[in-house]
C-alpha cells in the first residue's frame, strides 16, 4: 500500500477486497447524485469475481448463503463507485441508509438475511460508521434476473 492510501482503503486491502471498475448506468440515469452532504446511489447489481453479473432469484434456485454473497458483492460495487465520485472513501462520515431489493420466489421470507451480505460488509469496513437503517423487500423479478440490487445513502464530510 502506498502513502497516499486511505484507512478505508487499509482496511479493505486488509480483509482482502479488491475493489471494481465502477459501473456505468445502463439507462437514462446517473449513479451517484450528491446534495448537501448527502450522497444517493443508484441501485447496483451483483458482480462476481468472473465479472458477471450474479443471476437468480431466492428460493428457486439460490440458497441464502448464495444471496447473503450476491449482496455482499454488490457491497463492493457500491464502493467502487462511491470511490469514483469521492476520490476518497475516508470522507464518508456515516453509512445513513440501504435499501436491498431481493428477487423471490412467492414463498422466501428471508430476504433480511440475504441483505446482511451488504450490511455487514459496511460494517466490517467502516465499524460503527457503517451501521445503517436499513430496507429489504422481496421482488418477483429484477433487472436482467439479477439476485439482489442496493441502493444506499452516505454521508460526507
Amino acid at each position: 500500500m502506498n502513502a497516499d492510501s486511505s484507512l478505508v482503503d487499509k482496511k479493505i486491502e486488509e480483509l482482502g477486497i479488491q475493489l471494481q471498475k465502477p459501473v456505468k448506468p445502463v439507462a437514462n440515469y446517473v449513479t451517484t447524485v450528491q446534495t448537501g452532504n448527502l450522497v444517493f446511489t443508484s441501485g447496483h447489481g451483483p458482480i462476481g469475481d468472473d465479472g458477471q453479473l450474479i443471476l437468480g432469484q431466492l428460493g428457486t434456485d439460490m440458497d441464502i448463503e448464495g444471496g447473503y454473497q450476491a449482496a455482499r458483492a454488490v457491497g463492493i460495487g457500491l464502493l467502487s463507485t462511491l470511490k469514483a465520485t469521492l476520490g476518497n472513501l475516508d470522507r464518508i462520515k456515516k453509512i445513513v441508509k440501504l435499501v436491498g431489493f431481493v428477487n423471490s420466489s412467492a414463498d422466501f421470507k428471508d430476504q433480511p438475511a440475504v441483505v446482511n451480505g451488504a450490511s455487514d460488509l459496511f460494517v466490517e469496513i467502516f465499524g460503527d460508521k457503517g451501521r445503517h437503517a436499513r430496507s429489504a423487500v422481496g421482488m418477483v423479478q429484477l433487472p436482467g434476473g439479477i439476485a439482489v440490487e442496493v441502493e444506499m445513502i452516505v454521508e460526507v464530510e
